[in-house]
């Protein structure tokens, strides 16, 4: 059966290749974006399948309307995905309270409004999958993208979260957790802090850290048939990696916290004070 989609962000990115996968092979997609004159060839290419709506995830009220328009369209939503986000770079020093706002407001709180507003007609259909873009860099942090980390890793909390809570209403939930891709996240996108020229040396560090750990950047198209696995799938996984490393990545980061945890047990246990 051909399905619904509601996708942030799809204006380039993960959002834009995964609307094409969508539409070309029958399903329908409810498309959103700042500026839907970015969706024109799509709308041209695939007509009554997509329909564009402009969208900033930052306003809440246009977040439940957006919502409510794409189902009173289509008369139903099977796959939700909050793709729209962007990054910050910065060392934490760096960060001003409006650049840590906005990261969040972004990146967190668009992403839980959207959920939000989709659930209540996840839960009448008795069905519903919601995809969460999220990161290595949310389970792993690095440097100078503290923030961005940090807003990815409370998406990752709350959707663990949800995903409990609405498992008994038939609905799934699945965290996506790219590596290092060939799309503008890095580039157009992409906000910068102002500079601290304390660390200008360490920031040559972390960006040649950076260069090792991502390698040879994934083809975002390659995602088109993994996205679609995902959604495809009768038990689909509450957090998948997309790209080859990020596995390696993880594996190096909790073989360290594991090991931490067990030498300092005796002093963890010791803090519990007397047992009965």
């Amino acid at each position: 059966m051909s399905k619904t989609w509601f996708i942030t962000g799809a204006s380039r990115g993960f959002g834009r290749e995964w609307a094409i996968a969508a539409l070309e092979r029958g399903d329908t997609v409810a498309a959103t974006a700042r500026d839907t004159s970015t969706l024109a060839d799509l709308v041209d290419r695939f007509g009554e399948k997509i329909l564009p709506i402009r969208l900033d995830v930052n306003d809440r009220a246009a977040d439940v309307a957006a919502v409510q328009q794409a189902h009173d369209r289509f008369g139903r939503l099977d796959v939700v995905v909050n793709n729209a986000g962007y990054g910050q770079f910065g060392m934490i020093e760096e960060i001003s309270e409006e650049e840590a706002r906005a990261q969040f407001e972004t990146n967190v709180f668009g992403a839980l409004w959207v959920t939000q507003a989709a659930l209540p007609f996840l839960r009448a259909q008795g069905s519903g999958h919601i995809i969460q873009v999220s990161s290595i860099g949310g389970i792993s942090a690095f440097p100078n993208i503290g923030i961005y980390n940090a807003s990815k890793w409370a998406l990752e909390a709350f959707s663990q979260s949800l995903a409990q809570e609405v498992a008994d209403f038939g609905i799934q939930v699945t965290l996506v957790e790219p590596g290092g891709y060939s799309t503008d996240w890095g580039g157009a996108s992409a906000r910068h802090a102002d500079p601290n020229p304390a660390y200008d040396r360490f920031r040559e560090k972390a960006a040649e850290q950076r260069q090792r750990r991502i390698g040879s950047p994934g083809d975002p198209v390659a995602t088109r048939e993994a996205i679609l696995a995902v959604v495809d799938a009768e038990k689909p996984p509450l957090r998948i990696f997309f790209g080859d490393g990020p596995l390696r990545t993880a594996t190096a980061d909790y073989e360290s916290r594991l090991a931490t945890w067990h030498e300092w047990e005796p002093v963890s246990i010791a803090a519990h004070g007397p047992t009965a």
